[in-house]
């Protein structure tokens, strides 16, 4: 089978190589890769050739030179990423995050603290839908909640007597353990 080259007039290439400096700036690597595997096609290299130097399978080479070829440098841009559907719609979303704030002992629990399980539960409960407690944190993050860590020290605490067990008492139970 005979190499198929993608012949660019130069202007064309000056435009693409333009593209592809600014797809570079703006951090759309991709484009940026797609767009230079067309500019080495126009300099007589395979497609082989072309998945070595950009280190990309040749399958993938192929594509984005045909995809340039019928569509044009359009075609090289990102498209829609296709992936699981999203189960809470944004009214939804809207809705836990009324739930959240108003605190989880208004929605039944005993503890003060919401909990990624608890928010879970909540989910579960309230939509019918069932997440891991480790997505519903990135749900939470995408609603703006931030992770509270609890401290440990006592509140009410001696400082001094606090710093005190942790250098000295705790190390020797340790030891001793």
């Amino acid at each position: 089978m005979r190499a198929r080259f993608i012949r660019l007039a130069a202007k064309k290439a000056l435009e693409l190589k333009v593209l592809q400096r600014e797809a570079e700036r703006d951090g759309a690597y991709r484009v940026a890769r797609r767009i230079h595997a067309v500019l080495l096609s126009d300099q007589q290299h395979t497609s082989g050739e072309i998945a070595t130097v950009l280190q990309a399978p040749r399958s993938k080479v192929s594509l984005w030179l045909g995809q340039y070829e019928s569509y044009g440098w359009e075609a090289l841009l990102e498209g829609h990423r296709s992936g699981r559907p999203q189960e809470l719609t944004p009214a939804r979303l809207s809705e836990l995050d009324g739930l959240i704030d108003s605190g989880p002992i208004a929605y039944g629990f005993s503890s003060g603290v919401w909990t990624s399980p608890m928010i879970t539960r909540v989910i579960e409960e309230e939509f019918k839908v069932h997440y891991h407690p480790g997505h519903v944190r990135k749900v939470l993050k995408a609603l703006g909640f931030s992770v509270q860590r609890p401290r440990r020290l006592l509140a009410k605490g001696d400082p001094a007597e606090q710093d005190r067990w942790q250098r000295y008492t705790y190390p020797r139970l340790k030891k001793n353990g």
